[in-house]
């Protein structure tokens, strides 16, 4: 699932984030461009949490 560009942005190089993977406490995240990976909170991207991670959890197989 992409990230668009207003909510987020790679940290390392400004890239589009992918998410590629959700718990309840975190969501991983992977640049597009540069290949970067890491964890960012559920409500990383502004929303309180409230489109992605439960997009996500959906997505990844997990109950909300």
């Amino acid at each position: 699932m992409l990230v668009d560009r207003k909510d987020g942005y790679c940290r390392t190089c400004g890239g589009q984030l992918e998410i590629t993977g959700v718990d309840d406490v975190t969501m991983e995240v992977e640049c597009t461009e540069c290949g970067d990976a890491y964890a960012v909170e559920t409500d990383a991207f502004n929303n309180g949490g409230i489109v992605y991670w439960p997009q996500a959890m959906a997505e990844f197989g997990e109950d909300c």
